[in-house]
């Protein structure tokens, strides 16, 4: 028989599910929030345009010295055009100009200044932070960056008392003895000449090309130079193969900034060079620079050709600058690859 089925249980009705509301935000605070958000994009707006505008008057300056140098030289491009950098006269009186004496001495001092400082300065790079003993490491690289806060008029000083004499009395005499026979010294022994400009601005960028050397050493990764040295290289092979072939692309950068600033040098030069616009095999002959000539008779022009071909002259000196640097990107671009100076670091 079957059992009566049990009572059924009163099951509560379903009860409706509680929503949580989400409170509104005061209408002050939406009005605090889209105030912030515009003053943000305000700002924005405000540091793009600082940024641009940097940028734009960089280039506007240079257009603007551009446009100055090619119109007040208006009167000696007229006169004599292009051959105007191919002309060795310098006449003022006779109102004969020709720029190429300044140009091959400013091209022939840089050229030395680079040979003598160049591995000067790397060595010095590579002896304080390869070599060096951590004692003498900091005053050491504080000395040599002091050469750089050195004004160059007192450069020139030392040069004439000092280095002139030395050169005058020992070096030239025995550079005429003993590699007379290239032809790049001989003549006399004056101590005022080619060399002397060269020495001296050597001097002037070794602090340079020291300065950006050492800190491209520093970033070389440590675990390149114990590579090497795991390999059995000597600590010499270690340095070329481990350290200086990775940065390569920023000791170019410094060559170049150091060949900039030798380009450009004035005083330092002029009291040593000579200053005797003529072309010669020599070193020991004196020369004359573009910087140089601007200085010392840019004040003592007498007619608007003799001005206009002295403006030339530094519109010469502009473009040598821009063509060297240009030829050393490409250098630099050569010895890269195509490679960032990060990435070869």
């Amino acid at each position: 028989m079957a059992l009566p089925a049990p009572p059924r249980p009163d099951m509560p009705s379903s009860q409706p599910i509680e929503t949580n509301k989400v409170s509104e935000i005061p209408s002050a605070g939406r009005r605090s929030a889209h105030s912030s958000w515009a003053r943000g994009e305000t700002g924005d707006k405000i540091f793009q345009f600082a940024m641009l505008g940097c940028g734009l008057a960089v280039l506007g300056t240079l257009a603007l010295i551009v446009y100055e140098l090619v119109l007040r030289s208006g009167p000696s491009w007229h006169a004599f055009g292009f051959k105007f950098f191919a002309g060795r006269d310098w006449d003022p009186v006779n109102e004969q100009f020709g720029a190429l004496p300044f140009i091959y001495g400013t091209l022939v001092s840089s050229l030395l200044a680079l040979i003598i400082a160049v591995p000067l300065a790397v060595g010095v790079a590579v002896f304080t932070t390869e070599m060096c003993p951590k004692v003498l490491r900091g005053p050491l690289s504080f000395f040599v960056e002091l050469l750089a806060a050195i004004p160059s008029v007192v450069y020139g000083l030392w040069a004439i008392f000092v280095l002139v004499p030395i050169l005058s009395n020992y070096v030239e005499p025995f550079l005429s003895r003993t590699l007379g026979w290239t032809g790049f010294f001989t003549g006399p022994s004056y101590g005022i000449s080619m060399l002397a400009a060269g020495i001296i601005l050597a001097i002037m960028i070794i602090p340079i090309i020291s300065s950006i050397t050492r800190e491209v050493l520093m970033v070389v990764p440590q675990h390149q130079r114990e590579a090497a040295l795991a390999l059995g290289a000597t600590r010499w092979e270690m340095i070329r193969m481990g350290v200086l072939r990775n940065a390569r692309a920023g000791i170019m950068g410094g060559i170049i900034l150091g060949l900039g600033r030798a380009l450009g040098e004035t005083m330092a030069v002029t009291m040593v060079i000579g200053n005797r616009p003529e072309i010669a095999k020599s070193l020991f002959a004196p020369g004359y620079t573009m910087a140089s000539v601007l200085a010392n008779e840019f004040s003592e022009a007498t007619g608007d050709l003799n001005l206009a071909a002295l403006i030339e002259i530094g519109l010469a000196l502009f473009l040598v600058t821009i063509v060297v640097n240009a030829l050393a990107r490409l250098l630099v671009w050569t010895v890269t690859r195509g490679q960032p100076a990060r990435a070869n670091a």
